[in-house]
């Protein structure tokens, strides 16, 4: 039985899931986890999805607003022994969908170049490569990817 559930940053599961992404990018960013890791935190998230098999949350993921007519998505996290099943994708299709709910044109995100199953995952999701924004503007450790999620008026 599988579930979506729209929450934001405060629901007990997805905190416990983000601990479990943290570990693990601890490991896969090395050096960098610490660069990384003071733009990833949770208390600015109002928007997150939780998804769960069988009523265990397996994976999670959100987005806070970037700009007027962009979101930004963070926190993607599928556990390891549910990966390649299909939960990332309806998770980031589920995001998407809600920030086209909320008037928003356009995803924007980032992933470490370490990150190789992320990068792939993004590119076959739709999302191309653009110039480093914001914090990771000059950071050769960095990608950033952007999708065109609504029509443009």
């Amino acid at each position: 039985m599988i579930s979506i559930v729209r929450t934001d940053a405060n629901h007990l599961d997805f905190v416990n899931l983000i601990k479990q992404l943290d570990a693990y990018l601890k490991v896969t960013d090395g050096e960098d986890h610490t660069f990384y890791n003071q733009f990833n935190g949770i208390e600015n998230i109002d928007h997150a999805i939780l998804y769960y098999y069988n009523n265990t949350a397996i994976a999670c993921g959100a987005f806070k607003n970037y700009n007027h007519d962009s979101v930004e998505i963070k926190r993607m996290y599928v556990h390891p022994d549910y990966r390649n099943k299909g939960a990332g994708r309806q998770i980031l299709d589920t995001l998407e969908q809600w920030a086209r709910e909320l008037g928003y044109k356009f995803c924007v995100l980032e992933t470490g170049k370490r990150q190789i199953e992320a990068v792939s995952f993004y590119k076959k999701a739709g999302y191309k490569k653009i110039h480093n924004y914001g914090q990771y503007i000059g950071i050769k450790n960095s990608l950033c990817f952007q999708k065109k999620i609504a029509t443009l008026d």
